[in-house]
């Protein structure tokens, strides 16, 4: 008899293999013709080695440590992994589907980006066109300096002029110095947390307006500093466009992709029944879910799309081809190869501290990290140089590797284990296809 765990496994299992086909046939139009001939000379998973990824995840459901996940790894655009592993909801027990929604929280980004070089690629954007030309309340924008008072004791955020505008590029690459609350210093903390910024009804407009009169944590350009940048992105998309941020994804992006089921709001019980909860005990998941669908009118181009694995591979598939995607360009060779390259390395007066995400041996383009060198770490981390990649507080994790022709994604709800799974994730990835023992 098959224990309590042992049976939401299986029928994980059996959810996942009965839509496998459908996947896979919907995936084989995808193959870049160029990448096939040069397939032969690509390295392919080792399937025993694949077999390591449904271990590890089939144990993190059956210890309890997470109700599900769903894993696609696909090469040449095709599928060469792709399974389902516990629920989508501990409470309902509905199986993990790869029509399962997630919610992308920072994976949202990357999408946005992209919405935005689009917009440039059109000549209704540009790079270095100030945020005020579009948000007016950013050219009175000061940055918060933390100082100290005549008393020598007390500290307080003086306030000084930027020394150059924020920008485009800023808002793309994180230097805007527009910061989140929790990592921008405890003045800056306090001022964000002081400000209402959250309070009532609010959506794209009021967000950006309100944010413009908080203080930058760092001058414009000289550290890369995550933040609510690409929130401020999504409204200046919707002024440039003359649609709402979902509008003009839905019409460029999501549409002409087949992501129906990329939003902002689920619109009826069928979806609402398809989203992934987390575990009762990942408090901090929750409250931040929470928020997100307590502002329905919120379209959050920094954190507030669901998606699901059908929908963001194509996605994913759609940048590992450079930007084209079934006969259809979506970004021009040129903004592509600006997006996926380093603009915070050396020379680039940026600086990186603690809460640089990218990590050891990554740029950051626009709305992507890039790997540029193995990194500090010895040995290095697994990857490919070239490779591009973004995650989420939520747990979900995508990345890009034009040196392999594959693109990998996990989606899960988790805050409190995914530190420990995502480097453990990708490691087995990068294991399965190489070609020591």
């Amino acid at each position: 008899m098959k224990t309590p765990a042992q049976q939401i496994l299986h029928r994980s299992a059996e959810s996942c293999a009965g839509e496998f086909l459908a996947v896979a046939l919907s995936l084989a139009i995808w193959t870049n013709p160029a990448a096939a001939n040069q397939a032969e000379n690509i390295p392919v998973p080792s399937p025993q080695k694949l077999e390591r990824i449904t271990e590890f995840f089939n144990n993190e459901v059956a210890t309890g440590k997470l109700p599900g996940a769903v894993i696609l790894i696909q090469q040449h655009g095709r599928p060469v992994f792709l399974k389902c592993f516990g629920v989508q909801d501990v409470a309902t027990k509905a199986p993990m589907t790869p029509d399962t929604i997630f919610a992308l929280h920072s994976m949202t980004k990357p999408v946005t980006s992209v919405a935005a070089m689009m917009l440039i690629d059109a000549g209704k954007l540009s790079l270095t066109d100030p945020a005020a030309k579009f948000v007016p309340a950013f050219a009175d924008v000061k940055v918060g300096v933390a100082s100290v008072a005549a008393d020598g004791m007390t500290p307080f955020l003086k306030l000084v002029p930027p020394d150059r505008p924020v920008t485009i590029e800023d808002l793309l690459r994180h230097t805007s110095g527009i910061t989140y609350d929790y990592i921008g210093g405890k003045l800056i903390d306090k001022a964000y947390k002081d400000s209402g910024l959250f309070d009532g009804k609010f959506d794209n407009k009021r967000f950006a307006e309100r944010i413009a009169r908080l203080p930058l944590a760092r001058q414009p350009g000289t550290l890369w500093r995550y933040g609510h940048s690409t929130d401020v992105l999504g409204r200046i998309i919707e002024i440039v466009s003359g649609q709402t941020l979902y509008q003009f994804e839905k019409q460029h992006i999501f549409d002409p992709l087949g992501m129906s089921s990329t939003k902002y709001v689920l619109e009826n019980a069928d979806e609402r029944a398809r989203m992934a909860e987390p575990l009762p005990s990942d408090t901090i998941l929750l409250d931040a879910e929470r928020e997100r669908r307590a502002h329905p009118e919120w379209e959050s181009g920094g954190g507030g799309l669901v998606s699901t694995l059908n929908d963001y591979a194509r996605f994913a598939q759609m940048i590992l081809n450079g930007g084209e995607f079934d006969g259809k360009r979506y970004l021009s060779p040129a903004a592509f190869k600006a997006m996926t390259t380093d603009h915070v390395g050396p020379g680039s007066g940026v600086a990186r501290d603690y809460f640089y995400f990218p990590g050891d041996g990554f740029g950051y383009g626009y709305g992507l990290a890039v790997r540029t060198d193995p990194g500090n770490a010895k040995p290095p981390p697994p990857g490919s140089i070239g490779e591009l990649k973004w995650d989420s507080g939520s747990g979900t994790y995508f990345g890009v590797d034009p040196s392999l022709d594959m693109v990998y994604i996990m989606l899960e709800q988790t805050q409190n284990e995914r530190g420990r799974i995502l480097p453990v994730f990708k490691k087995l990835v990068y294991d399965a296809f190489a070609t020591d023992k």
